[in-house]
């Protein structure tokens, strides 16, 4: 069975948006599926990963076509503003420059659903021949960025092809679009085009079981949770750090600002010599200036160490070598639907995880259900603390190790099996 994908991001990209449709590629020909990978020639990526390319198989079908990126014309005006954007990172806003105010109106207002919509038309015209060219019986698209739907939208109406939509993240509840300083006509737009791929796709694809509650409100079509997975790494033996390292991977934006965990580590410098001898806060990827500030002001910047963006590879080994792992997740009703990639990492580490985020959140269902380590709400302080002494207390016991179980349905392969099973039912 042949099936084209659709998506933005692939290697050299770098960040957990890549990940998911790069490991289906890679397991896809052992249940049957043939992949044809479609991308863009020319995009701007915020982050680059080379080391994601040996992931590709090497004889794979990888279809190009150019895009145009306002983004490098925004570039003109303010390129740290620019790519701030791009990646999600949007100061909070009574601390916003009158650059990244006007560049998020315009974002917000004049690319709908997204800055990559130019791609759209030449793509679907584009794209008519290479289904007929590969006899390819199935579309599937990718997003965010979410005007890639609209390429499959097109395709089905045009040429009768089957489309599965992959939604990665929701659409006009992800956690920044309020942010975007849209007009009431623009938030109509959003809804008409996400109500219009929810009721037209073949099938409906989601990563989190929130997002599938939210879109059963939109739309009558079946909706199928595949969750995103871990990818069995290999490396070379790995020594934990001597030090009480407590390390969160990947980005902290200003929303992922948890006071409560930074005065909680302070007070436990302050009222435990040990602790503060051998505590090391380690922030692997970007992190926010408020952030960085909040983290200052709690008196803990001696204890922290800057690593910026690393490649998976380094941040696989990075995540072994840890004592604790941090997952941090925005305190809103709207990311209660977040499941990063990097939990399933963080799992099959099998170092112990120390999870906030809102209340019901679906990362706390699967660290409950792995036995991976404990959530917290933002307000529950002292729960917190007597966790993260505890942890502590193992660590100086030579005992701190996770106890995970029922991890390996969520294995790449496993759900690329999963997958596969649902793209033959849409034959």
């Amino acid at each position: 069975m042949k099936v084209l994908i659709i998506t933005y991001y692939w290697p050299p990209a770098g960040g957990p948006g890549v990940q998911r449709w790069l490991k289906f590629v890679k397991y896809f020909r052992e249940f049957d599926i043939e992949p044809i990978v479609y991308v863009p020639e020319n995009p701007t990526y915020p982050l680059n990963d080379d080391s994601l390319l040996t992931d590709i198989p090497k004889d794979i079908t990888i279809v190009k076509h150019k895009i145009f990126e306002p983004y490098r014309f925004a570039e003109f005006f303010s390129k740290k503003e620019a790519k701030m954007i791009s990646k999600g990172i949007i100061t909070a806003k009574k601390k916003q420059s009158f650059i990244q105010r006007i560049l998020l109106y315009i974002r917000g207002n004049f690319f709908i659903p997204d800055a990559r919509k130019f791609w759209v038309k030449p793509s679907v015209s584009y794209l008519k021949n290479i289904i007929l060219e590969h006899d390819i019986t199935t579309v599937i698209t990718t997003g965010p960025p979410h005007s890639v739907h609209l390429i499959g939208l097109a395709l089905q109406k045009q040429i009768k092809v089957k489309w599965v939509a992959d939604f990665r993240d929701p659409w006009t509840t992800i956690g920044y679009h309020d942010k975007l300083k849209l007009t009431n006509r623009s938030i109509k737009r959003h809804k008409f085009l996400e109500k219009e791929v929810l009721k037209q796709a073949d099938k409906i694809v989601v990563t989190s079981y929130t997002t599938a509650k939210e879109f059963r409100e939109i739309t009558s079509k079946p909706i199928d949770v595949i969750t995103n997975g871990f990818d069995i790494e290999t490396t070379s033996e790995v020594i934990l750090d001597s030090d009480f390292t407590i390390s969160h991977i990947g980005s902290l934006l200003s929303g992922r600002n948890p006071k409560n965990l930074w005065k909680a580590l302070y007070e436990l410098t302050q009222e435990n010599s040990s602790f503060a001898e051998l505590f090391k806060l380690q922030l692997v990827g970007a992190v926010s200036d408020e952030v960085l500030l909040t983290i200052k002001e709690a008196g803990l910047s001696d204890f922290v160490t800057l690593k910026g963006y690393v490649s998976h590879k380094d941040a696989i080994l990075i995540q072994r070598s840890s004592q604790v792992l941090l997952l941090i997740e925005i305190n809103s009703a709207e990311t209660q639907c977040i499941i990063p990639g990097k939990l399933f990492e963080y799992m099959v580490s099998k170092r112990p995880i120390v999870a906030l985020g809102p209340k019901n959140a679906d990362i706390q269902k699967l660290i409950s259900e792995t036995n991976s380590g404990y959530f917290f709400e933002y307000h529950e302080y002292e729960e917190l603390k007597k966790q993260i002494l505890a942890y502590f207390k193992m660590f100086q016991q030579g005992k701190l190790t996770s106890n995970v179980r029922n991890i390996d349905k969520y294995s790449r392969k496993e759900l690329t099996k999963v997958m596969a099973d649902l793209l033959k039912e849409s034959k």
